[in-house]
């Protein structure tokens, strides 16, 4: 006959495993989420020593055959402009790699999922931006002009200003905002939250221009940095940062140099410009291939 099991008689338990009643282990995440803040840290003491070290070595020797240290032809502080943002992408790279191979989307660069949401959040926070230093600036009253388009040459020749205007308004919003907000916020986000990362990256960002900007203007440099550090957070990519940033440094660019029908057409040509080149970073960095589930063991055969 058919064993039946006795009903007034508990159901017998699997045994349970040692590694039960233990919390399970934390699985680790892929790309940005993997990037410890000390990584941040590092990429920073990085790029800008490398910028350092070689623009120590440019001016020595040159120098040597009768450069200005002080005050070097604008070509020099042009190329070492760029060496500086190239140093930045190449250390956020460099240091994100140390977690896994990075894809663009780590970096943000990928589409909005929502182009009209995030237009209206870069005015949004562009608008809050233009507040918040007028403000500062008729409390303390400034209105000292900064120097750096002298320092680079934008009054000079027509190729030399061309220079000054793609690395101001194409090739430093790329930079930094791919090394700001794409890693370095990034990574201090895996450790604190957003808020925090934010406030620090937007601090740092208002810091790093000491020199080429006046003092005054550093805590609006940092809010600006706050704002971008949000918008990136809100949007969930980074073009709307870039375009922003491109936006803004035309419109200080042309302000400085006492432009007019000008900053339209450098506001439009430099956006265009910024997100072309961030869409070509984008392919040459690649997305990874997505994980694929482990196989299950194939039948035994009885």
């Amino acid at each position: 006959p058919q064993f039946q099991p006795d009903p007034t008689r508990p159901p017998e338990r699997a045994p349970m495993p040692e590694s039960a009643g233990a919390p399970a282990p934390r699985p680790r995440g892929r790309g940005r989420d993997a990037w410890p803040p000390w990584l941040s840290i590092a990429a920073f003491a990085t790029g800008y020593g490398a910028t350092i070290v070689l623009g120590i070595i440019v001016l020595t020797i040159g120098g040597a055959f009768g450069l200005s240290t002080r005050n070097p032809p604008a070509g020099v502080n042009i190329g070492l402009t760029i060496v500086q943002n190239a140093a930045l992408i190449g250390a956020a790279y460099f240091f994100a790699a140390l977690s896994g191979r990075p894809a663009a989307s780590d970096f943000g660069l990928r589409r909005p999922e929502r182009i009209w949401r995030s237009a209206r959040l870069l005015i949004a926070v562009w608008i809050g931006f233009f507040v918040l230093s007028a403000i500062w600036a008729l409390a303390l009253q400034l209105d000292e002009p900064q120097t750096l388009p002298e320092d680079l040459g934008a009054n000079g020749p027509l190729l030399n200003a061309l220079a000054v205007v793609v690395l101001v308004t194409v090739i430093a919003p790329l930079g930094e905002e791919l090394f700001f907000r794409g890693f370095f916020f990034g990574a201090l986000r895996n450790w604190r939250g957003p808020a925090i990362a934010a406030t620090l990256t937007g601090a740092l960002f208002g810091l790093i221009h000491v020199g080429s900007a006046p003092v005054g203007y550093l805590v609006p440099l940092a809010i600006f940095g706050v704002g971008l550090c949000l918008l990136y957070e809100w949007t969930g990519s980074l073009y709307p940062s870039i375009a922003l940033h491109a936006l803004n440094n035309s419109i200080a660019l042309g302000a400085n140099l006492d432009w007019t029908w000008q900053i339209p057409a450098m506001m439009v040509g430099s956006t265009l410009g910024a997100l072309g080149a961030a869409w070509l970073l984008a392919r040459m960095i690649g997305e990874r291939a997505p994980a694929q589930p482990a196989s299950a063991p194939a039948p035994v055969a009885p």
